[in-house]
């Protein structure tokens, strides 16, 4: 489905990668800027994505979606929309963010849970490497050896692997029925009664904990969200209530103490940390507002199995927590040139040293 706003200037895109390569220039991918506050400040010449943009292909019928990089994510929402579909990953949707901030940033919803993140929709990428090559990995079925799962690799990176041109997305048709509902209990009865439930075929599509009351979206049939509904009672609460939790334009995001994102296990207690807490992902994903030292939060943390990222910008020396030293040495190994036998696209995946990602 090609429109007339649709603009492919991936040559443009592919020349300026090409020129900085031979002048030593270090670039900065940017699309929209929506994620400025996550990561650590980027020097470097702008790559700017926005100007190629526009939805490539869509069957509907096949469930497949083909997007450019900077493609706004409200746009392919909407087309999405028109034919009752969705990406079940329910991205959040920033002011401006675009398709290729979507996969580079690898961030997913409230539906996380129960339906999976972006990299397990991501079916194919077309790709600028730090050498200047462009490149394709995948295709469009899920099924497909093409390129040994390189474009899901491409979920999370933040543009360290190379700029993101183009991607085709597995998407999926909506609910039939989705309501939301909203129950008042503490935090520490929340949490037990989701591990309760999550053993149970209740059609919960989002759970999240304001710190006062637990708030629950039934998704499914007719028949077994009436069901639920009549089952778990509560109040009926507005669905724009997800959107807004995550795109944080609710009360707690609102400026104060420093915003932290604390990813952990499963079924994982009550946290003692000092400030407030919102709890999303059924409790593994956990927003808190706190002005504790950056290092207690992470041991703390990290002493159940989980990790803690900084979101507000400059607040900390290291948004991301550090990984192990054997951890941290896989993806910097696979950024450098090796001597070890590797496929030709492996191996044009190796980044020269002016790439500021």
């Amino acid at each position: 489905m090609h429109t007339s706003e649709d603009l492919d200037n991936s040559r443009v895109l592919l020349e300026q990668v090409n020129q900085a390569l031979h002048s030593g220039t270090a670039l900065r991918i940017q699309g929209a800027n929506s994620k400025l506050f996550l990561g650590r400040t980027v020097a470097g010449e702008v790559l700017d994505t926005r100007n190629h943009r526009g939805i490539v292909s869509y069957d509907p019928t096949e469930l497949v979606i083909t997007a450019r990089c900077g493609t706004p994510l409200a746009q392919l929402t909407h087309v999405l929309e028109q034919a009752r579909q969705m990406l079940p990953c329910e991205p959040p949707a920033y002011a401006g963010a675009t398709v290729g901030g979507m996969i580079a940033s690898g961030l997913s919803g409230s539906r996380r849970p129960w339906a999976g993140s972006v990299r397990d929709y991501v079916l194919g990428t077309r790709v600028i490497t730090g050498h200047g090559k462009h490149l394709r990995f995948g295709g469009e079925v899920m099924k497909n050896v093409a390129g040994y799962d390189l474009s899901r690799l491409m979920a999370g990176s933040y543009g360290s692997l190379g700029v993101i041109t183009e991607v085709s997305l597995k998407v999926l048709p909506k609910p039939r029925q989705c309501l939301s509902i909203s129950l008042q209990m503490s935090s520490e009865r929340a949490l037990l009664r989701l591990a309760e439930w999550g053993q149970q075929p209740l059609p919960i599509s989002a759970a999240c904990h304001d710190g006062q009351r637990l708030h629950l979206r039934l998704e499914g049939g007719e028949g077994s969200v009436a069901a639920a509904r009549e089952r778990l009672g509560g109040e009926l609460l507005d669905g724009a209530f997800w959107a807004d939790l995550n795109a944080q334009r609710l009360d707690f995001f609102a400026v104060g103490s420093p915003l932290w994102r604390l990813s952990l296990p499963n079924n994982t207690p009550a946290l003692a940390l000092p400030g407030q807490q919102l709890i999303d992902w059924g409790g593994a994903q956990r927003w808190l507002k706190s002005d504790a030292e950056a290092s207690w939060i992470r041991a703390v943390v990290a002493e159940v199995g989980g990790h803690a990222t900084c979101y507000s910008h400059g607040l900390v020396d290291s948004p991301f927590q550090p990984l192990p030293g054997v951890v941290r040495r896989n993806p910097r190994n696979f950024r450098q040139p090796s001597s070890s036998p590797a496929t030709s696209a492996s191996r044009s995946m190796n980044l020269p040293s002016v790439w500021k990602v």
